[in-house]
């Protein structure tokens, strides 16, 4: 469980100034700046200079912020790297470069090596990647993914379906490399951006299988993730009171308490501590 919530994860381009400023403002966990497919070709310099700028003097909050950069396979991953290297540097505050289309762990040396002072995260977003899952999730420097579930429907030549039924697997991988290692891991966007019930059930849906929240290409689906991937007031009211009957059971001597009829063990303990402090997490967000 990561120390602080990424229910909600936006993308932002990297190219638009006003923008970047309202993002500023916006309710969303964590921040995409995005210099990849959400920046024209020709744009791109422009976009490089004035996001390591504005992450420079500008105060993002208590957003996580992430930073997509072009593949090294481009001609402008390099001077993304290179740029953002330099914005550490001057004190610019980056908490992770995104990297995209990861085939395999040794896609990420290099740009390890270019910008020693950030985190990595990994797009996964090919079919390659859903295979060799498990190998890029255990690269020492990497401590997100995010599912690009769209590049995956290309490649995979598979069909919408509300249930994602053809992700399946490539979502079930990535997850059970991301837990075995400890990372941080988000569901892939919802592009019909204004369909509330849709994004809600697919929110619902990457909730229920384990991701820890949802990246989102517009503002307007900001609540609907903050929602869904939240502790309800349901869960956080029987997590304390499985540890209160716990902790009284333990304390007679006991190991194994019972709550609403049902088996409460330590494994069930782990879990409740952690909504606990998923909930005070996002509380402190808010702050």
């Amino acid at each position: 469980m990561p120390a602080r919530p990424y229910r909600s994860v936006l993308y932002i381009p990297g190219s638009k100034e006003r923008a970047l400023e309202k993002a500023t403002g916006l309710a969303a966990d964590a921040i995409i700046f995005d210099l990849e497919d959400a920046v024209a070709p020709d744009e791109k310099p422009a976009a490089r200079k004035l996001l390591a700028q504005v992450l420079t003097d500008w105060d993002f909050g208590r957003r996580a912020r992430i930073v997509r950069i072009n593949g090294f396979d481009t001609e402008w991953g390099r001077a993304d790297a290179a740029a953002m290297d330099e914005a550490i540097a001057r004190g610019a505050r980056i908490d992770a470069i995104l990297i995209p289309k990861v085939n395999r762990a040794a896609d990420l040396d290099a740009v390890a090596e270019a910008v020693p002072g950030a985190d990595l995260w990994a797009m996964m977003e090919t079919c390659a990647g859903m295979l060799n899952a498990a190998e890029i999730a255990a690269h020492p420097r990497l401590k997100g993914m995010v599912m690009g579930t769209n590049d995956l429907a290309k490649e995979l030549n598979s069909r919408f379906r509300p249930d994602r039924l053809p992700m399946q697997a490539g979502l079930g991988l990535c997850l059970l490399a991301a837990r075995a290692h400890g990372l941080v891991i988000v569901d892939g966007v919802y592009n019909a951006f204004k369909d509330d019930e849709g994004l809600r059930a697919e929110c619902e849906q990457g909730r229920d299988m384990g991701f820890d929240g949802k990246t989102l290409i517009h503002p307007a689906q900001l609540e609907i993730a903050n929602t869904a991937f939240a502790p309800s007031e349901a869960e956080i009211d029987l997590a304390r009171r499985q540890i209160a009957a716990f902790n009284d059971t333990t304390a007679k001597g006991g190991g194994v308490a019972v709550v609403d009829g049902k088996i409460v063990e330590n494994l069930h303990i782990v879990t409740a501590q952690a909504t606990l402090a998923k909930a005070q997490a996002i509380a402190a967000m808010a702050d």
